[in-house]
């Protein structure tokens, strides 16, 4: 079993930088962060495998959002700099008993969840 605690999101105005935390309680393969909108589906990300530090973006966020990985403390972050208004979502991290390069940010490849983070983006 792997624990996963999320914390770091909050309200931010639109073109300012936010950092969410995920802290687990044992090492996993691969952690990534999926976001949900009201209404939408759970969307891919980012994630990275904590070995190596391959990491994958979904296109919405490539050149705004960077993941990293602290292995001593077995903590995920999620660097999310020029925040839109559609940024805006509860995001939640996931971590895989298993280095995952296909299908990275597919929700489905995940077998654990964090309870989720609010992130709003808002003027």
């Amino acid at each position: 079993q792997v624990q996963l605690v999320e914390s770091g999101g909050g309200v931010v105005q639109p073109g300012g930088s936010l950092t969410l935390s995920c802290a687990a309680s044992r090492v996993a393969s691969t952690m990534a962060w999926f976001r949900q909108a009201p209404g939408g589906e759970r969307e891919g990300v980012a994630s990275i495998i904590t070995g190596g530090f391959t990491t994958t973006y979904g296109d919405s966020v490539k050149g705004r959002f960077t993941i990293s990985h602290d292995n001593a403390k077995n903590t995920v972050y999620l660097q999310m700099n020029n925040l839109k208004s559609e940024d805006t979502a509860m995001y939640y991290c996931a971590a895989a008993n298993w280095n995952l390069f296909i299908r990275p940010l597919s929700a489905g490849e995940y077998n654990y969840w964090g309870q989720g983070t609010q992130v709003t983006v808002s003027s």
